[in-house]
């Protein structure tokens, strides 16, 4: 049997907890659970990640694919506009990306990063 399919499900994952840095926190208390589905060398990673309420500062080094699962988020580049996020939608983020991301409602996403 191949193992070059593989489906991006969570079950059987073992999460990861994290909390954000003080230094980056804007708003709230977001807490983090994140469940790695694949890393790879030359830096490829992919998963679900999913936050509590709060609102950061981002800035991205890394292409970053997004689908939100559910929840309800708003990304606002800096100097740029407000973009609410929810269920169903996708949007890439490019290296050079800044500005924040508050999580309005408890989101979750399927990622794909690329550095």
């Amino acid at each position: 049997m191949s193992n070059l399919y593989f489906p991006f499900e969570i079950a059987g994952v073992e999460p990861e907890y994290a909390a954000l840095p003080s230094d980056r926190l804007v708003a709230g208390r977001p807490k983090f659970t994140t469940w790695n589905l694949e890393e790879r060398d030359g830096g490829l990673y992919a998963g679900v990640w999913e936050s509590t309420p709060g609102k950061w500062r981002i800035s991205y080094d890394e292409w970053e694919y997004c689908r939100i699962l559910y929840g309800v988020s708003v990304i606002t580049e800096d100097g740029g506009d407000a973009r609410r996020v929810e269920a169903g939608d996708s949007f890439i983020l490019r290296p050079g990306f800044k500005g924040t991301w508050e999580v309005v409602e408890t989101t979750r996403k399927e990622y794909v990063i690329r550095f």
